[in-house]
């Protein structure tokens, strides 16, 4: 990828005002406070409100805090810090970065590649949020009863038959008693909430073969939700950084408003001891699957291994405390999905209440907590349309924060690539793309694809991506050298201080991923959607969008051996050693370390360690 010839940068120059870009061509945030409520927004994402309670009731409630914080601190601190300062140092996307290790340049690609997948689906399902916040401005809510669209398998109440002669007898009631209970026999029924999902909103057909027209109105919505992030990041972060004031901080009013409704109600406290409360199990501590349930849900929730914390951070200003940013944006993401937590199991506690069951049996995680349970919930609620609103705004702004780094990742490695190309145009263009590209998503096979992209993007991609990427840092580039470069943006630090993250990037943290990777693959099952099984070709096309984030990892490997000098050892060797280009940005901060006398010789002096790990401690 090219960058910004080095003669351009004879002409930047620093300026000294808070509110006055470093880097002029690049740009830089307003302020701090647009950064972290940008970085808050993109790590904050729809995961904390509809998976994170989940887990935590699945896994022992409360005990699950324990994991789940354990993980934080050794894998998700350390890889968020890792990825914001590579970030924030060279002031480069995720491509550029690793001109640090030029041979794994294809890994920023694979990210790209994943980004672009996931922002495919992820804005599909925004589109749902708005769809359903659209719907809501009508009372009764349209889910909140079997209406015309319904069919006879949908009721508000369980139905129950008497079987006393062989054939079901529909004129017994249960309180009339008469029927001997081992005569009484259940018929399933689907709620409004379910048929309204499957029959109104998704119109879902059999199967991922039969795909069905394109659905005008979620095909609207989603074109909305294109058209809102476009207007929002035309400008870069200088837009962004204005708009994420009220999509970052919004969320927190109405999970707090849901939160105050919810403990009001009849039952929320059962709901509350099921998520954390007197009915934590911590015997659940001693299983496995727990420990990696918390570790896959750290690296998922902090958007760890997607490239969007580099793109971010590639706007601060070079000498931005870049780790109190990390525990900053960690912590609040982590008490965040807590929080959540509360909201969502005080509604369900109710729920399960006014249906005499377990609370247990209304629990969901995914779209059925999020478009059909919880809906199904509020609509039961005094001034059901407001409380209804508030819920899907907030799923609405909750995935715009995250889209937007997403996007901003697509973009800004566009532009590092091709400085002088405007940057309205790239992000027209790459919405105009995804809009395109998300329509087979919202067709009556549309849920099907989004699962379909959704399983295979998330679940071994990230882990392998962020797996080679701290392998690049800690064993390749050097962790003395890394080192040595954030000492430059946050000053010298004690030994002491860097004891920890040493032991993270070098040892724990590449352990808990190799683990949870192999975890994954051995577990691995093909996705399915409401009972329905994917055809062959499906399958062989979710690995496809596998092969298609990992191919470029070989193909630039072998692009840039081919392209270097040398023998074969030699342009390894070579690969293996941070390019001429990698430097801070700007010639003002790259001192006497980045002097272009000093890297040339460097350059010419890379020597390879007996024991093969190429190694640049004394770089």
């Amino acid at each position: 990828m090219s960058n910004i010839p080095t003669g351009t940068l004879q002409d930047l120059h620093v300026h000294d005002g808070a509110d006055k870009d470093e880097n002029t061509v690049r740009g830089n945030w307003t302020n701090k406070t647009e950064y972290l409520l940008s970085m808050i927004g993109y790590a904050v994402g729809l995961g904390n409100i509809w998976r994170f309670p989940y887990l935590a009731y699945k896994n022992g409630g409360g005990a699950f805090l324990i994991p789940y914080f354990v993980m934080l601190v050794v894998v998700g601190i350390p890889l968020f810090f890792l990825e914001s300062s590579l970030g924030q140092f060279c002031s480069q996307g995720p491509i550029n970065v690793w001109k640090a290790v030029p041979i794994l340049q294809g890994v920023g690609v694979a990210m790209v590649s994943l980004n672009i997948i996931v922002s495919i689906y992820y804005t599909v399902i925004i589109a749902y949020s708005m769809y359903y916040m659209f719907a809501s401005f009508q009372s009764p809510l349209p889910w909140s009863d079997c209406f015309s669209w319904a069919d006879s398998n949908c009721s508000l109440t369980p139905i129950v038959k008497c079987n006393t002669t062989g054939l079901p007898v529909t004129n017994w009631t249960q309180e009339n008693g008469t029927c001997p209970l081992s005569n009484i026999i259940s018929v399933p029924v689907q709620s409004p909430s379910e048929q309204y999902w499957d029959h109104v909103v998704l119109q879902r057909s059999s199967g991922l073969d039969e795909t069905g027209p394109v659905l005008w109105y979620l095909a609207l919505c989603l074109l909305l939700c294109l058209m809102v992030i476009a207007a929002a990041l035309l400008k870069g972060v200088k837009s962004s950084g204005k708009v994420v004031y009220f999509t970052a901080t919004f969320p927190y009013v109405v999970i707090l408003i849901l939160l105050i409704r919810g403990v009001t109600l009849e039952g929320a406290k059962d709901g509350i001891d099921f998520y954390i409360g007197s009915k934590s199990n911590l015997t659940k501590l001693t299983e496995a699957q727990v420990w990696r349930d918390a570790a896959t849900q750290t690296f998922y929730s902090l958007s760890i291994g997607g490239g969007g914390l580099m793109a971010l951070a590639s706007y601060n200003k070079f000498h931005n405390n870049v780790f109190q940013d990390a525990l900053v944006v960690s912590l609040m993401n982590a008490g965040t999905s807590v929080f959540a937590g509360f909201a969502i199991f005080s509604i369900l506690g109710h729920m399960a209440y006014i249906q005499g069951k377990p609370v247990g049996e209304v629990a969901q995680e995914g779209f059925g907590l999020a478009f059909i349970v919880y809906p199904d919930a509020l609509s039961k609620l005094p001034i059901a349309p407001l409380w209804s609103i508030l819920f899907f705004f907030m799923l609405f702004t909750l995935g715009l924060d995250s889209q937007f780094a997403g996007i901003e990742v697509i973009t800004t490695c566009l532009l590092d690539a091709f400085p002088k190309t405007k940057r309205f145009l790239v992000t027209v263009l790459t919405c105009a793309v995804l809009f395109v590209l998300g329509l087979p998503c919202v067709t009556r096979a549309g849920i099907y694809w989004v699962t379909l992209l959704d399983q295979f993007s998330t679940s071994v991609v990230p882990l392998i991506v962020i797996l080679l990427e701290i392998i690049g840092i800690s064993y390749i580039y050097g962790l003395q050298s890394f080192i040595a470069d954030m000492e430059m943006m946050i000053g010298n630090k004690s030994f002491f201080f860097w004891l920890w993250w040493r032991a993270c990037w070098f040892f724990i943290s590449p352990c808990v991923l190799v683990v949870v990777l192999v975890w994954s693959l051995g577990t691995f099952e093909p996705p399915t959607y409401g009972g329905v099984e994917y055809p062959a070709w499906g399958l062989a096309l979710g690995w496809c969008i596998v092969a298609f984030c990992f191919l470029w990892i070989p193909v630039f490997a072998v692009y840039k051996l081919t392209r270097a000098e040398g023998s074969l050892w030699k342009r390894l060797k070579s690969m293996c050693s941070p390019s001429e280009e990698w430097h801070p940005y700007l010639e003002v901060h790259r001192g006497e370390r980045y002097s272009e006398e000093r890297r040339r010789h460097r350059r010419n002096t890379v020597t390879l360690p007996d024991d093969g790990v190429i190694a640049n401690s004394q770089f």
